[in-house]
């Protein structure tokens, strides 16, 4: 049964989950929890310290060892019982990511799909650990490897998808037998508090997973970093925070999984199915409100279908309704704080000052909540913010070109490598722009790449390691050798 919105929030632990046990900070500090399409306060939740972090970090170390030893299809059937729990919950689930985020709930709705499968994904994978056994060249020796869990892992999650990022970490994780801490955005904690609720209904173990709610991030994550007990940090997020902690890393030479920031280019060559790529733009452009690494950030359209392109473009996003995520018929809720907003704004004014065209929108929405109208900007030059920096909004600035070659290079011009878009027929042009983009993933005429069977990640500025698929969870795992004498 779906529960109303304020039983929904009373539902959620609001402490930290370490070792078993869920309590208060040590020092009793809280965090306001805001809905941001009105900016009123749903909860508060536990503000952890230092102290609290190494408790966190303790309880990992101490239940790793029984851990590791737990049989794979154990692991695995705690993620399959998952999986099931989150699709019967899913109505709750939406609702509370489109109360603490804003995205509207069949956007919320998508998520807890997408989020769910990974569980179901790697459910599967705990049983396909495997090594293998050979003989030297020389035949004097047998040679053995076999796959270990890395051990206790820090996990740094985003908030513009609050279910999703979580189960991408913590399912290869608990499928590869680590232990967990887990830091959730401190804009959007309660679905990952509700979310190691549900995976202590399904028999997870006491310090196997630890949730450390906190707004001290650098104070608390910093020590439980530099801690020779860790062996693992994965971090979603910008790509100067992600520096920052790499850099932290290095001390204790830890594995890290970085996920960083995007500037993905949208390229509509003069072949392309017109209705594909309107149709994959808005998927690329409007998934999450343009709150995502992967939304496709500069749009490149051949000099012949621009100015259809730019219409019919235009008239789909002023079609869009925007309002607070939980109404019927809303298309675009709120961005995610004040912060968010003030900075897509300042994005579209530079590009204005610039020269380039407000076709639609241009401006923060009136009244209560963080909302920003659906824009489209065009005749954008090449050094506008817009084209060089994550939007993270609802905003598309559009140029054109005229050769191949020419669209290569901008494509190409940027520091970040996460994902492209590409728009043609040409299975010939699609094999030579796969291998001229330098991108981690590639969308030929889909606006959506993502998919729990795939690698997810990026190259350069974008950071390094892949989630999902046959690879995510040898993100969890090394890889021992025994030479064995017969």
């Amino acid at each position: 049964m779906t529960l109303s919105q304020k039983d929904l929030i009373d539902s959620v632990p609001t402490g930290l989950l370490i070792g078993g046990t869920w309590r208060d900070s040590s020092d009793g500090a809280t965090i306001k929890v805001e809905d941001p399409s009105t900016g009123e306060v749903l909860t508060e939740v536990a503000d952890a310290s230092v102290e609290d972090g190494k408790a966190a970090l303790d309880a990992a170390v101490a239940a790793q060892r029984e851990w590791a030893a737990t049989a794979p299809r154990d692991r695995g059937e705690i993620l399959r019982a998952a999986f099931e729990k989150i699709t019967a919950r899913a109505d709750d689930f939406a609702m509370l990511m489109t109360l603490e985020m804003g995205k509207t709930l069949a956007e919320s709705k998508g998520e807890v799909t997408y989020g769910a499968e990974f569980f179901r994904w790697f459910a599967e994978e705990a049983v396909r650990i495997h090594g293998r056994y050979s003989t030297s060249p020389n035949g004097a020796t047998r040679l053995v490897t076999m796959k270990a869990p890395v051990g206790p892992t820090l996990m740094i999650t985003p908030w513009n998808f609050p279910l999703a990022m979580g189960t991408r970490k913590i399912g290869p994780a608990i499928a590869a037998g680590c232990t967990m801490v887990v830091k959730p955005a401190g804009q959007t904690p309660l679905t990952m508090l509700a979310l190691a609720q549900l995976l202590e209904e399904c028999g997870l173990p006491k310090g196997v997973l630890n949730v450390v709610t906190t707004s001290r991030t650098g104070d608390v994550m910093e020590p439980i970093i530099r801690d020779p007990r860790l062996r693992k940090l994965t971090f979603t997020g910008s790509t100067p925070v992600g520096r920052k902690l790499v850099e932290q890393s290095a001390e204790q030479l830890l594995r890290v999984s970085m996920e960083l920031g995007g500037n993905a280019p949208f390229i509509v060559f003069e072949d392309a199915d017109l209705d594909r790529a309107v149709e994959g733009a808005m998927l690329a452009k409007m998934r999450n409100i343009g709150e995502a690494c992967t939304a496709a950030n500069r749009f490149y359209v051949h000099e012949s279908l621009m100015d259809e392109f730019g219409s019919r473009f235009a008239e789909r996003m002023k079609a869009l309704t925007v309002g607070r995520g939980t109404e019927e018929g809303v298309d675009v809720g709120p961005l995610i704080d004040a912060k968010a907003r003030d900075g897509v704004a300042e994005l579209v004014q530079d590009a204005r000052d610039k020269g380039a065209e407000i076709v639609l929108g241009g401006k923060a929405a009136e009244g209560k909540g963080y909302f920003f109208e659906p824009t489209v900007v065009t005749g954008v030059p090449k050094d506008a913010r817009v084209m060089t920096e994550e939007i993270f909004g609802p905003v598309a600035p559009i140029a054109s070109f005229s050769t191949e070659e020419e669209v290569l290079e901008l494509a190409n011009s940027t520091e970040y490598g996460l994902v492209a878009y590409v728009f043609t027929k040409d299975l010939s042009r699609m094999i030579r722009v796969s291998e001229a983009l330098e991108f981690g993933m590639i969308g030929f005429n889909q606006g959506i790449v993502s998919n729990p069977a795939a690698p997810f990640g990026g190259v350069k500025a974008s950071g390094f390691g892949r989630e999902g698929g046959f690879e995510g969870i040898e993100e969890y795992l090394e890889t021992k050798y025994v030479g064995i004498a017969p």
